[in-house]
């Protein structure tokens, strides 16, 4: 079952980063904080929006998509941009992470966006395979950059 996240839902959205982060192998590099999460998802400006992944048996949130909306200036209308799908190791294999992206699938379609996109660790084969095996495809002619820290700083200081 997928539903949408409540602000109660956000200790276990926290704590399903932190086991994302652990196994990208960047755990030092997830610094969220819940009041940060909890304010990005249901402030008064929400900037991020998530899915949570219940097992129907226990009720327990076996897993998440974090997303938030992007613009295609080639298509000229929104799409979104999948941050995070995790699923918890011991519920892998039963569907959940199908069935968050087909949340996100069905969110595009009833909303006229044309694109869902998402980025995945070149390592990350089990991953990689999955997401080939629902139809999407690598855009391997583009390589993601980013600005962070020192360097994101550096470049947004006055007279820099």
């Amino acid at each position: 079952m997928i539903r949408t996240a409540t602000p109660a839902d956000v200790p276990v959205i926290h704590a399903m980063v932190r086991e994302l982060a652990a196994y990208e192998k960047a755990l030092d590099e997830a610094r969220a904080t819940e009041q940060q999460l909890h304010d990005a998802l249901f402030g008064e400006r929400p900037a991020a929006f998530a899915h949570i992944a219940v097992d129907e048996e226990s009720g327990a949130a076996v897993g998440f998509a974090l997303w938030f909306l992007n613009f295609s200036t080639w298509r000229g209308v929104h799409g979104i941009y999948l941050e995070d799908l995790y699923v918890r190791p011991e519920a892998r294999g039963g569907g959940h992470g199908k069935a968050l992206l087909r949340a996100l699938a069905r969110i595009c379609a009833e909303r006229g966006y044309e694109r869902l996109e998402w980025s995945v660790l070149d390592w990350n084969r089990p991953s990689i395979d999955f997401y080939r095996a629902l139809g999407a495809r690598p855009q391997d002619e583009w390589t993601v950059f980013r600005l962070t820290d020192g360097a994101l700083a550096e470049l947004g200081a006055d007279g820099a």
